[in-house]
């Protein structure tokens, strides 16, 4: 029996350890990156999972990026939209957003895989901050490795 408690004690011990640890997303890291964003045009591909916990807030990646000063020229939504709100397969139209003004590229419109070359030039860098749950027929990724092919054609970081 003393044994049995032992072995109960040291698990409800080691759970409680496991759970007092928080992770640290990559969108939090602000120290790592933003140096690196200072005077260049950003573009953020993302939808309404890229979010960054602020104390007991949770705020998006984009309004983190306009809170620290970041220009942010554009804006690129997978499937569901930037703010998550297309159903499934749905096509979803490039547009402003509401939120902030600035322009929503849709890279699930049904028409070109990737970007214009126009669009490609108005930016420097391209963030990306999307969950996954990492199966391959997922859009989410594919959306990613297009951009990250467009981004690798015209020079951008």
């Amino acid at each position: 029996m003393k044994k049995i408690f032992a072995i109960f004690a040291f698990l409800c011990a080691a759970v409680i350890n496991i759970q007092a640890e928080r992770v640290f997303v990559g969108a939090e890291q602000t120290k790592l990156y933003l140096p690196l964003l200072k005077g260049k045009r950003v573009a953020l591909l993302s939808n309404h999972t890229g979010i960054v916990i602020q104390g007991t807030d949770t705020i998006h990646t984009l309004d983190l990026l306009l809170k620290h000063g970041v220009e942010v020229t554009a804006i690129f939504s997978p499937e569901h939209g930037f703010r998550g709100k297309a159903d499934a397969g749905e096509h979803v139209n490039s547009s402003v957003d509401e939120q902030t003004g600035i322009p929503i590229w849709s890279l699930y419109d049904g028409n070109a895989k990737r970007p214009s070359d126009e669009k490609m030039k108005a930016f420097d860098v391209l963030l990306i901050d999307m969950q996954d749950v990492g199966l391959r027929f997922y859009t989410y990724y594919i959306s990613m490795i297009r951009m990250i092919d467009a981004c690798a054609d015209f020079g951008r970081k």
